[in-house]
């Protein structure tokens, strides 16, 4: 399944590169999953929420369809006009499976992927800067899979703990760089590299606290991951390819009305810390630094907020509905950010998703929901002299996520 998820070439996800959530319970909340448990991937927003499963296995299969550019006014080298990505349809698999040690802790297996970035177009807009260097089209690939263990123990009546490693794997390419051999320390090792693969090792923990019939309490972090430099674009990212992925924090409350037993309204607060990874959090606004040098341009992305809404109606014993939104902060506070991020325009901030569930026999229960990330645009213009004209990104997104479980 790991070949599966990154053979899946995903597009960008909705909060930054980070998806919203994982498996279509939490999706169709809008991602939301750290004080209810969402079914086996959903230990990976909270591994504590393993003592409220069954020995359970399930599958899911979500799809993106994003459509991603940018549009540059006249008055330099870079090509003036709007391009829109191509590449618009994307797959990523993931599962799992928790299995009940006892009536007190239980253990898991689960892979699942991240958004990830993805963009190809057909004219390279950075062709001007270089004009008798042939370019091929401009466009990255970064996929991002996950293996995780996972220990969940119920410590008190009310009190559940989780925690487990996690390996990440990662794969990047980028083509039509070439304009920009002159501004990086390892012109040979900007573009063109083939399929570059990273490994490294983090750890999740999460916890469940249940005040009352009514009202219970989540928490869970994810940590930073020290990954290995992508070696073959050393001259591409800061500090000779470093390209680590940032830890995750999230905070949520979920509550059940005694007048409706069979609702549940849930509300999280997120923090993505893209700011922590210099590859990403560097300024690119000003190129004064060589690509591929130590504290060298980023792409000058901050710490991410994400707040969540959602609700979950039983409507019988077979039907659940759900839905929810979503509003993440803006992944640059700088407009001079923008020209870099023609390689990763992540607009998005406000996300709507409905799903449900139907239990199809004792055992078997089908999943599915629908999220959309509405048009969000950024705009300004870079401030190194010769590439300052006024640059807009966009992208919205259409996503279904299906999943099937099955309770031993």
């Amino acid at each position: 399944m790991l070949t599966a998820i990154l053979g899946a070439q995903p597009a960008k996800a909705t909060n930054g590169y980070f998806a919203n959530g994982y498996g279509g319970t939490s999706k169709g909340m809008a991602g939301a999953g750290v004080a209810i448990p969402t079914g086996v991937l959903g230990l990976a927003q909270n591994p504590a929420t393993g003592t409220a499963l069954p020995t359970q296995a399930g599958i899911c299969l979500t799809g993106f369809q994003p459509e991603r550019g940018f549009s540059i006014a006249p008055g330099g080298p870079l090509a003036e006009g709007r391009q829109t990505s191509d590449n618009s349809l994307f797959w990523i698999p993931c599962g799992g499976f928790n299995y009940n040690l006892d009536e007190q802790s239980s253990v898991a297996v689960f892979m699942f992927g991240n958004g990830g970035m993805n963009v190809e177009y057909g004219t390279n807009p950075f062709a001007g800067l270089a004009p008798k260097v042939t370019t091929d089209p401009l466009g990255i690939n970064l996929e991002q899979a996950f293996i995780s263990l996972n220990y969940a123990r119920r410590l008190t009546p009310r009190l559940s703990v989780g925690l487990g490693p996690v390996l990440a794997v990662q794969r990047f390419s980028a083509t039509g760089l070439e304009p920009f051999a002159g501004m990086s320390v390892q012109p040979g090792a900007l573009t063109h590299g083939g399929d570059d693969w990273s490994t490294g090792l983090g750890m999740s923990l999460g916890l469940i606290y249940r005040l009352d019939s009514q009202w219970s309490l989540g928490a869970s972090w994810r940590s930073h991951i020290d990954m290995r430099p992508f070696e073959d674009y050393a001259g591409l990212f800061a500090d000779g390819g470093d390209f680590d992925i940032p830890a995750v924090a999230t905070l949520g409350v979920a509550f059940r009305p005694s007048g409706n037993p069979g609702l549940t309204l849930t509300a999280e607060y997120q923090r993505i810390f893209y700011g922590s990874v210099e590859s990403l959090a560097n300024s690119g606004a000003m190129l004064a630094a060589p690509l591929g040098s130590a504290g060298g341009p980023g792409f000058g992305w901050q710490d991410m907020d994400v707040i969540r809404i959602a609700a979950a109606q039983k409507v019988n014993d077979r039907l659940t509905l759900r839905g929810g939104i979503s509003h993440a902060s803006s992944f640059i506070d700088d407009d001079g950010e923008v020209l870099l991020n023609i390689l990763a325009p992540a607009t998005p901030r406000w996300h709507a998703s409905i799903g449900y569930s139907y239990r199809l026999s004792e055992r078997a229960t089908l999943t599915g929901s629908y999220t959309h990330a509405f048009h969000e645009t950024e705009s300004g213009a870079n401030r190194t002299p010769g590439l300052g004209q006024q640059t807009t990104l966009f992208m919205e997104q259409d996503e279904i996520s299906m999943g099937i479980s099955w309770d031993f």
